[in-house]
């Protein structure tokens, strides 16, 4: 057999077996042994990923959300992770640091879960069903506007106005449904109209 080895490449070829020789003589190799296996999964593997948009500003990154626990098994889903979504085109997987501090928001003990209501003059908050709530508001938006709308102005032109309410959008949303809300508003007749995002 012919080894075609230049003087070069026979010093680098005893250079590199010494090097191995000697850091398995001092416990190397069992260390990395001992180190294989303790090696253990990636702890997000099992858990049930959600993409969602942070709540904090009007800039709408995004989020993915990392959950423990099967719904479907009716167990409760308990965040475990939240990280910025690299595939967003907004932050690219960035978070500022409330949003990277979104899992102590969420997971807070004092954070409101459901709506609430204090009646006139009262002192004491009480719970009430989502479909209380939306009743109460659908109810407080229709009587105002009822009270307030103006359907023609001096002149006798229709304007279709009411002035009385206002309405601000929040800045998580897509584009598809700030023109929704801008429609319904708008549709209303209420003029007060923003968005925290400013689009």
């Amino acid at each position: 057999m012919n080894i075609d080895l230049t003087r070069r490449g026979f010093f680098g070829l005893a250079g590199a077996g010494a090097a191995a020789t000697t850091l398995g003589a001092l416990g190397f190799g069992a260390a990395e042994a001992a180190e294989a296996v303790n090696v253990r999964a990636f702890k997000l593997t099992s858990m049930t990923e959600t993409r969602n948009i942070c709540t904090y500003c009007s800039v709408a990154c995004g989020i993915i959300l990392y959950s423990k626990g099967d719904l479907a098994a009716s167990e409760t889903a308990e965040l475990i992770h939240v990280e910025g979504d690299a595939d967003h085109p907004t932050n690219r997987g960035t978070l500022c640091p409330k949003g990277s501090a979104l899992k102590g928001f969420v997971r807070s003990e004092t954070r409101a879960t459901k709506p609430r209501y204090r009646a006139p003059g009262g002192t004491e908050w009480q719970d009430i069903t989502w479909d209380a709530a939306f009743d109460k508001i659908a109810r407080a938006l229709k009587d105002d506007r009822d009270a307030n709308f103006i359907a023609k102005n001096d002149q006798g032109q229709v304007v279709n106005r009411w002035l009385t309410a206002g309405f601000l959008a929040a800045s998580g949303g897509s584009n598809e449904t700030g023109w929704l809300t801008y429609k319904t508003v708008r549709s209303m007749g209420i003029l007060p109209f923003d968005n925290q995002a400013r689009v």
